[in-house]
């Protein structure tokens, strides 16, 4: 069993209803530069923690190094699906169902489990129609279809590609070590929500990972550095499939145009990578609620001065909204503890 750091982590989110403060929450973060060398942190930067979605960037680099990507006919779309945590909006059905079309299978191949859309609006629909949910609408559908992908072109067995010793999630397993810079041997490896392999490592390594992705020159390796260049590409070419409508993964690469490039995980994962800067960060909310570590991400961006004042506000709803209640009234609101950077 691992146990935490016993110290507290810092207060890094606020709430509050009329001028009380009624809860909080404690989390971590840590900005790294292209040296490797930590430049900002507070809380644990050796907690260990999931890394849950914020590893779909990384999970599909070995079915590009295959050549399989490009044989299959696969586009930047498709890859951007690959990588999302959608909301299983129509245009997410879609282009998941475009990725298997392109093998041969169909939505009963999926292994993530049957989840609602994220949006309340999708669901109803659903319900409108008499229709159920059903598995393309889960979030993690595209990172599922890529993996079939990567199978069928290798002619590895699709029945068993969840599993932690199929060769697919090895490869994988390979290429993780590698850009979080730890040993395989030290990976912690845990099932994610969808049921793929996941991985629980110290904090600090989560922003060594993102930091490479938009840095892999230290590897020298051309080949591995165009296929990073690659996700990055299309990531911020598609947005909008990498979460979705109200995300703030999507709302954050469409308004900054790439210079940011942001990735959520569950339980109060983000990651993020600062390209022109090829700096790295990553950020851990204790309680694993979800919507405090944007609140978070945007404060960090803002006091790294990383954000221009058209983009902070294009942002600021991200960063403080107003609690509102049933009855559609505002009665209190939430924002994230103003951080002062060191540098």
């Amino acid at each position: 069993m691992i146990e935490k750091n016993p110290t507290p982590n810092p207060v890094l989110v606020n709430n509050y209803r009329a001028d009380v403060l009624e809860s909080f929450h404690r989390g971590s973060f840590c900005v790294v530069d292209e040296k490797s060398q930590l430049i900002w942190s507070m809380g644990d930067a050796q907690q260990i923690a999931f890394t849950r979605s914020a590893l779909k960037y990384f999970q599909h680099i070995p079915f590009i190094l295959s050549g399989g990507f490009d044989a299959l006919g696969f586009t930047e779309k498709d890859l951007a699906i690959m990588c999302a945590s959608h909301n299983g909006e129509s245009m997410h059905i879609e282009a998941v169902t475009t990725v298997l079309s392109k093998i041969s299978l169909n939505a009963e191949a999926l292994q993530c489990g049957v989840q609602q859309p994220a949006l309340k609006s999708d669901f109803t629909e659903l319900i409108r129609n008499n229709q159920n949910p059903n598995v393309l609408h889960n979030n993690c559908s595209g990172k599922h279809a890529g993996f079939l992908a990567h199978c069928v072109y290798n002619k590895l067995d699709i029945g068993e590609y969840l599993s932690p010793k199929h060769i697919l999630q090895q490869e994988i397993k390979k290429i993780i070590a590698l850009f979080y810079e730890l040993d395989e041997k030290d990976l912690q490896v845990g099932i994610d929500g969808c049921s793929a392999p996941i991985f629980g490592m110290p904090l600090l390594n989560q922003a060594l990972a993102y930091k490479n992705l938009v840095s892999p020159m230290r590897w020298k390796d051309k080949t591995l550095e165009s296929v990073c260049n690659r996700i990055v590409k299309s990531v911020v070419q598609y947005p909008e499939l990498i979460g979705g409508s109200k995300r703030y993964c999507s709302d954050l690469m469409r308004i900054t145009k790439g210079k940011v490039i942001g990735k959520t995980g569950a339980d109060g994962i983000y990651c993020l990578a600062i390209p022109h800067k090829k700096w790295g960060i990553s950020i851990k909310i204790d309680d694993g609620k979800m919507g405090p570590q944007y609140q978070v991400a945007h404060e960090i961006l803002l006091r790294l001065g990383l954000l221009s004042k058209e983009e902070e506000n294009a942002l600021a709803h991200h960063w403080r909204f107003e609690n509102i209640n049933f009855a559609g009234n505002s009665v209190g609101f939430s924002s994230a503890v103003r951080l002062k950077c060191p540098f």
